[in-house]
């Protein structure tokens, strides 16, 4: 009996000791101060504007039923408070308003071109190397 035991303790420490193996590089990656953190965004700029989207989908249904509410002029007083408190209660940055259009490589906000993502400048330079798919230099 005190044999089985042992050997289920064993077993258990063993997979405790294999799955800190596994986790411990990540784990200490993620704990060393002098290594740049690495994301797949250009700049603090794209990744606010992430943030923004986000936070759309996520408020974006109930926003548009308070914003339906706060213009309907049919419906008693009461409830118009009610949906601006409940409004004014939602992120900012939940709005569609504060959603730009940015370049997937330099995050430019102006001149970018919908379709790929990018502006006009990394754009022109893709295009001449040929490595926008789609796209042909005009020759003449």
């Amino acid at each position: 009996m005190a044999s089985m035991l042992n050997r289920c303790f064993n077993f258990a420490n063993n997979i405790l000791l294999n799955t800190a193996r596994l986790l411990g590089p990540t784990i200490n990656n993620a704990v060393k101060v002098d290594q740049p953190v690495r994301h797949n965004w250009a700049d603090w700029r794209m990744m606010k504007d992430v943030k923004r989207r986000n936070l759309l989908v996520k408020h974006g249904a109930e926003r548009l039923r308070l914003k339906a509410i706060k213009k309907n002029d049919l419906l008693p007083q009461e409830i118009l408070e009610i949906g601006f408190k409940q409004m004014d209660a939602l992120p900012r940055d939940s709005s569609i308003i504060r959603i730009r259009n940015r370049c997937a490589v330099t995050s430019r906000s102006r001149g970018v071109v919908k379709r790929w993502r990018l502006s006009r400048i990394v754009w022109r330079h893709l295009a001449d190397y040929n490595k926008l798919s789609g796209v042909q230099r005009a020759m003449w």
